[in-house]
């Protein structure tokens, strides 16, 4: 037999043994991680302390890294403490609270104010808030008459979106600076849902949301926050840490509370649907 019929058969094993090397020495990538889904209605990852001062009740997470701010504003004739399941939610999401002791928070004033507090408290060596406030990343939220306030509060420079709860009594959107999400309840006798899209409609000059929520009444933001308690967390992490986990709640074509039937109603204005989606759809 001639030797040049094993030709291709040494070929062949030659070839497969230079491949088998080849994947030996190929490097091995990692597997890339799809970002995890975030259920913003139950608690974050921090233990939560409170604090009651003078004229604030502090919520913040017992370990402090460096922490946005959201400062609170209450119904009328009511306390932060009506609130505390909602109040300690957000801590335990990362957030300081500062919430108003305050029974008539109308006029944003006092919930500014714990602005002020927390300025004070960030540049005080012997505060556990030492260095701990991000002061560059301030939400304003509250319900009822300290859902009014926090629009009104939202004319501050130093504010940069507002979350309004069934916001009343007759509050001006007109000064807002940064992005609102107003929400209302369908069954709120109260605060009509009404009256809360006319803020909505007169906030056309910033990125503005509205929100019905299905079957919710003036009081369902009472303690935990109810079913407001999970969407206004998203909006805070994606406004004030820019986390990402929440954008597709809010923007792109098929947003999470546009396809949810947890509300009754959504709008979003022009410069809320010029907000990109996740992955930029």
């Amino acid at each position: 037999m001639s030797r040049n019929n094993f030709a291709p058969k040494r070929r062949t094993l030659l070839t497969l043994v230079v491949t088998a090397a080849a994947l030996l020495v190929a490097p091995v990538l990692p597997a890339v991680a799809a970002p995890q889904a975030v259920d913003w209605d139950k608690p974050g990852p921090h233990q939560v302390q409170v604090q009651a001062m003078t004229d604030h009740t502090l919520y913040f997470p017992a370990k402090m890294d460096r922490h946005p701010v959201i400062i609170w504003g209450n119904g009328s004739l009511a306390r932060p403490a009506i609130y505390d399941g909602l109040l300690r939610h957000w801590a335990s999401h990362g957030f300081i609270v500062a919430a108003a002791n305050t029974v008539w928070a109308t006029s944003g004033s006092e919930m500014l104010q714990g602005i002020d507090l927390l300025t004070r408290l960030n540049q005080q060596a012997d505060s556990p808030f030492h260095q701990k406030v991000d002061l560059a990343n301030i939400g304003a939220s509250g319900h009822s008459r300290g859902g009014g306030g926090s629009l009104n509060a939202g004319a501050d420079p130093r504010v940069d979106t507002t979350v309004p709860i069934e916001p009343g009594p007759r509050p001006s959107s007109a000064g807002l600076r940064g992005p609102t999400f107003l929400l209302a309840g369908e069954n709120d006798t109260i605060v009509t849902p009404a009256g809360v899209k006319q803020y909505y409609e007169s906030a056309d000059h910033v990125v503005a949301i509205y929100g019905s929520l299905a079957g919710a009444g003036h009081f369902t933001p009472l303690n935990d926050g109810g079913g407001f308690r999970g969407p206004s967390t998203a909006w805070l992490a994606f406004q004030l840490k820019g986390d990402e986990r929440a954008r597709g709640e809010f923007f792109g074509a098929n947003c999470g509370i546009c396809t949810s039937k947890a509300w009754s109603e959504v709008q979003r204005n022009r410069l809320a649907q010029q907000v990109p989606g996740p992955n930029g759809a």
